[in-house]
């Protein structure tokens, strides 16, 4: 472990307590940080991945879908490139373009809002959030694993 530390040129945070970690010193730290720059996008208080175009990187902010994001990037003339290649002006028109959207938290949270509705009216759609059933009237004698959860044994099934 103190190897690791020592590499990174900080002491690791589940370093054992005998072990000592030789200081590296602030000019051979920031000899080494020179090297490598790396700029993440932050759009909507997401970190979107740099390797990929934008309107795939866009996806990963939730609330929004592969239909949203070409729509964000015709609406702000932004080519499909990579998000690397992005100026800052871009990332601000694309930052601004995305707050006019309900996204992450705002969204989760009307979701959650919304399930709480169903539960407390007590509606069917309610009573199936409540049981852990689907409730679109999918069928659940066979399938509907992802709702219900493991299959557990029933005893003294064996015909």
């Amino acid at each position: 472990m103190a190897n690791f530390a020592r590499f990174s040129g900080l002491r690791a945070n589940n370093a054992r307590v005998g072990a000592t970690v030789a200081p590296v010193h602030t000019r051979q730290l920031a000899l080494r940080r020179g090297d490598l720059q790396i700029r993440c996008a932050r759009v909507a208080g997401v970190e979107i991945p740099n390797q990929k175009r934008t309107e795939v990187a866009l996806t990963y902010i939730f609330g929004i879908g592969p239909t949203t994001a070409s729509s964000i990037l015709d609406e702000t003339g932004i080519d499909n490139k990579r998000v690397k290649d992005l100026s800052e002006e871009e990332l601000t028109t694309l930052r601004n373009e995305v707050e006019s959207y309900m996204v992450e938290g705002d969204l989760r949270r009307k979701v959650a809002m919304d399930i709480k509705r169903l539960k407390d009216i007590g509606c069917y759609r309610g009573r199936r959030h409540i049981a852990g059933l689907p409730m679109r009237g999918q069928n659940t004698k066979n399938n509907a694993r992802t709702r219900k959860g493991k299959s557990a044994p029933i005893a003294g099934k064996k015909k």
